[in-house]
């Protein structure tokens, strides 16, 4: 009977440091997840150009909806090649931002996006309380079509993305890029507020380890929205960890939107700004 119960006791030992090992490597902690939210900058439109086509395995995205056509199933992960949100964005700040955080972490540590952003938006279709009154700022097809990508409820799509890519890694950060649409409002730094707290809350972050980087708007004299850049730097002082990436010298395609090398220098000193902060820390 005592030999019995050993041997009973031995399984449920080991089945129990089984499971423990089984849930320990759920979760990829060499997985460093960045979410990535905005309009039209975020969204891309940037030419792809072959060299924004070779991307390090290393680099990934989670892929927020379904693009067939180019072999990409939703809630599923890739290597990070353009574009990264809908089927037929292009370049955004994004994607130079995830290559450059690949190149400067160890070698075992892989960077996954996880991109929901509109062309046009009000930030406030992010918030997810007053979202329904923000999803016609523009009547025409174009927008309508793109927020139906998400089910009509931006903020929740991106929520119930980030959930399941946390299974798989650790939310290290948050990267924005809007403020177009709202150019002039001096309430804005409030409403990214609080869409911010609200992502801590429903994700469960801490933000003194998840530090918000907001890029500023195109800046060259000819750019419709240069005086929201004032606007934008005034963000720290309404988030504690939140940090604003300059746009000076960056070029532009039009009045509204970076080129192709604006896109990688932008997305070059989101990087530098993360890196540092968690290399700080």
């Amino acid at each position: 009977m005592k030999t019995i119960v050993t041997i009973i006791c031995s399984i449920v030992i080991i089945f129990g440091a089984c499971k423990q090992t089984a849930n320990e490597s759920s979760t990829d902690q060499d997985l460093q997840i960045y979410l990535c939210f905005g309009q039209s900058n975020m969204e891309g439109v940037g030419v792809i150009e072959p060299q924004d086509t070779i991307v390090d395995d290393r680099f990934m995205v989670y892929q927020s909806i379904d693009c067939l056509e180019k072999g990409y199933t939703k809630r599923t992960w890739r290597t990070a090649v353009p574009p990264l949100s809908n089927c037929e964005a292009g370049l955004s700040v994004a994607d130079y931002f995830g290559r450059t955080m690949a190149e400067n972490l160890p070698a075992q540590t892989k960077v996954g996006l996880v991109t929901v952003a509109i062309g046009g938006c009000d930030i406030r279709l992010f918030d997810k309380d007053i979202y329904a009154d923000y999803d016609s700022t523009y009547a025409e097809k174009w927008f309508t079509d793109k927020i139906a990508y998400y089910n009509g409820n931006p903020y929740k799509y991106l929520v119930d993305l980030a959930k399941k890519a946390q299974e798989d890694g650790e939310i290290k950060g948050i990267l924005l890029h809007q403020g177009e649409t709202n150019t002039g409002d001096t309430l804005w730094p409030m409403y990214v507020q609080k869409i911010y707290d609200d992502l801590m809350l429903d994700l469960s972050l801490d933000p003194q380890r998840v530090p918000l980087l907001a890029g500023e708007v195109v800046g060259v004299d000819s750019s419709c929205c240069a005086k929201m850049n004032p606007i934008i730097n005034t963000l720290p002082e309404f988030i504690e960890t939140a940090h604003v990436i300059s746009s000076e010298g960056c070029g532009a395609m039009d009045i509204a939107h970076f080129d192709s090398e604006g896109y990688r220098i932008m997305g070059r000193r989101y990087a530098d700004k993360m890196y540092s902060l968690h290399s700080d820390n």
